[in-house]
């Protein structure tokens, strides 16, 4: 079998989306393995003390990573949490053997490059349940549960508690400078979020029942989530409802988290071959009072790990390339 490109593969998987677009990876290549390290020099300590959607986010890169070995050519296996004396080494990817890729593994492959989070409006119609049950199906391949927020009175209080979350948060003075650290006006930025990415306006003003992260909060008036105005006479906007995916784990540690992101990873790459777009509704989890509150709002068996807004983006979209840092940096190898 040919020598493993791992410059290549480590490029696929830094194309993982990441809380703020933090990328807290790193990785070290050995000639038949890969080992995946969660930076802490990249940490978001106000949004995510305990690093939970962080390493989460470093295992949508590990899924990448393997999704780019197989269409490769290359069989693999992956190893959680190693090494029990370093938490901060999340995975280790052993390549096992040669592999013949199908058509699948292509298509999965080259969503890597297609896949980006979309926060604007997306076109009002339903996501297929013969999709659906395809994404739950890949999910529950990693020990994860799926679950579809669409009836009235779950969507009622899920809603509600992803409001009330983002006005918390809001309200922080401290996760706003935090917030505020991570975006980007330079189209050339390597991390961060990009303000194109971000869609004009405020986004209680959108016509959707699901209210996306506000990032340029700090450079408005205050004022309350839930507001009235306009020309009364005007007729309704229609309304976004976009399909929402709930992810879940029956334990909540380092390994429930590494394989939430791996499900999360499979499950966006599976979302664009289909031609769906995501972006995650991360507020309601944010924070382990809010995310106690939605498991016991919902009657949830276990623990919600990813709140993800999916659809079909509307007709002419072209999102903004978010910048991704050079591989070189967070890449080194071992002989």
């Amino acid at each position: 079998m040919a020598d493993i490109d791992w410059t290549r593969i480590v490029s696929a998987a830094t194309r993982a989306p990441s809380i703020h677009n933090t990328q807290p990876w790193r990785f070290v290549a050995g000639p038949d393995r890969l080992d995946v390290f969660y930076d802490r020099e990249r940490a978001l300590p106000v949004l995510d003390p305990t690093g939970r959607q962080q390493v989460i986010s470093c295992g949508i890169a590990t899924a990448f990573a393997v999704v780019a070995l197989r269409a490769d050519g290359a069989a693999a296996a992956t190893d959680l949490l190693p090494d029990p004396g370093d938490q901060d080494h999340l995975a280790r990817i052993a390549v096992t053997g040669p592999y013949e890729p199908t058509d699948s593994d292509r298509a999965l492959a080259a969503a890597i490059e297609q896949r980006h989070t979309v926060r604007a409006a997306f076109e009002p119609r339903a996501v297929p349940s013969e999709v659906l049950d395809r994404l739950e199906r890949e999910a529950g391949g990693y020990g994860l549960w799926m679950k579809v927020v669409d009836r009235e009175e779950e969507e009622t209080a899920t809603v509600f508690l992803l409001s009330q979350a983002e006005e918390m948060e809001q309200g922080d003075p401290a996760y706003l400078k935090e917030l505020e650290g991570w975006m980007r006006t330079d189209p050339g930025a390597v991390d961060g979020v990009p303000v194109e990415a971000v869609p004009e306006g405020d986004p209680r003003d959108r016509p959707s029942n699901w209210l996306v992260r506000d990032f340029v909060v700090g450079t408005r008036e205050p004022q309350g989530l839930f507001r009235s105005g306009g020309d009364p006479d005007a007729p309704p906007p229609e309304v976004e409802r976009p399909t929402v995916l709930l992810l879940g784990t029956e334990s909540d540690d380092r390994a429930a988290w590494l394989q939430a992101g791996q499900a999360l990873g499979q499950v966006l790459l599976v979302a664009t071959a289909a031609g769906l777009v995501a972006s995650p509704l991360t507020q309601a989890l944010d924070w382990p009072a809010a995310r106690t509150r939605l498991r016991q709002r919902l009657s949830l068996v276990g623990y919600p790990q990813m709140l993800l807004r999916t659809g079909y983006p509307p007709a002419g979209l072209t999102p903004p390339a978010t910048g991704r840092r050079p591989v070189a940096e967070v890449l080194s190898t071992e002989g």
